[in-house]
């Protein structure tokens, strides 16, 4: 499970030892010896030495790692790598992604949802996770919000408890307020793990979309946050042909051909035109709020550069929305 705990334990490496075992010891037999995987990176030397955010579509499960691979054996790179929380439920798959270098990424509706699995025994419905999100956004933005419309039973909201390793005490504070800090002492865990990774020297791997989606889907803000508050060139890269070698969630490819292309890099002088005004946290709701059109206007021109280096079958969906999972279905 992700919690507190986890976050404060991952540790970083300039040279991941447990991505070379895994490079060296399954992919390169996999890619090189049996199945005879062609890798093509075209572009790269568009990129620049210092680290860098990489902003890469997302098409199949295991899209990384070719890209990490290859950027490994040829490029002597390595990467710290967005990923969901979902992925450290399973204890095994947990361990494997605390070992890698993995950043995960933290929301509140990861908090939620993982709160009534704990408490009610099930994920939330559409309706409940809609109300609930709604009442935490405006707690997290300073709007008035009433816990009494919640559609939830009264004694969840009022039931101490442990929430992902932050005492909740409702004579203290609200079961909203209590959502707000958890994810406030999170996400200050994952911010500094960003510091760490780019002054060890690591490039960032972001997929903007959220999800996997064979169509490119519009991409969300947290990327651009990051870039803008740390002052990161970002490179898009559009990958294309992973989702044939990995049709299934099987960690082991089938023969073909995979072709990461690079596009121009945005520089954080290049992205002047979305510098926020003044001094600002990541993720923080008021922060967003304010400056989201500034947000998500840059993350837009990523992926407009994106779509412009995948082949026709994973450029935008006409209505630009994600074939992946939706809802709190995206969380467990």
């Amino acid at each position: 499970m992700l919690d507190i705990p986890r976050l404060d334990r991952i540790r970083l490496e300039a040279r991941p030892r447990w991505q070379r075992v895994v490079a060296r010891g399954v992919l390169l037999p996999n890619y090189e010896l049996l199945r005879k995987v062609e890798i093509t990176f075209e572009g790269f030397e568009k990129v620049p030495r210092e680290p860098v955010i990489f902003a890469m579509n997302h098409t199949d499960r295991y899209n990384y790692w070719p890209f990490q691979y290859h950027l490994w054996r040829h490029e002597s790179r390595f990467t710290a790598t967005w990923v969901k929380g979902k992925y450290y439920e399973n204890p095994i798959v947990g361990k494997f992604m605390e070992m890698t270098n993995n950043l995960p990424t933290v929301s509140r509706g990861y908090i939620i949802t993982k709160d009534l699995l704990a408490n009610l025994g099930r994920r939330p419905t559409d309706e409940e996770y809609g109300a609930l999100r709604h009442h935490v956004d405006a707690i997290a933005t300073g709007e008035p919000a009433d816990e009494r419309a919640l559609p939830v039973p009264r004694a969840f909201l009022t039931t101490p408890r442990d929430i992902l390793g932050r005492a909740f005490d409702p004579t203290r504070e609200t079961w909203g307020d209590a959502i707000v800090a958890t994810f406030s002492r999170m996400m200050q865990r994952f911010l500094q793990l960003h510091e760490e990774a780019f002054d060890i020297g690591l490039d960032l791997l972001v997929f903007p979309q959220g999800t996997r989606s064979i169509r490119l889907s519009r991409g969300h803000i947290g990327m651009s946050q990051v870039a803008l508050r740390y002052g990161k060139t970002v490179v898009p890269v559009g990958c294309s042909g992973s989702d044939h070698v990995y049709p299934t969630s099987s960690p082991f490819a089938k023969p073909g051909r995979i072709v990461y292309r690079f596009g121009e890099p945005l520089t954080h002088d290049d992205a002047a035109a979305w510098h926020v005004p003044e001094p600002f946290t990541p993720f923080e709701a008021k922060s967003e709020k304010k400056h989201r059109a500034l947000f998500q206007s840059h993350v837009d021109e990523i992926m407009r550069r994106i779509d412009g280096l995948v082949d026709e079958p994973y450029r935008f969906a006409p209505d630009a929305e994600s074939d992946g999972v939706k809802g709190s279905h995206r969380f467990v």
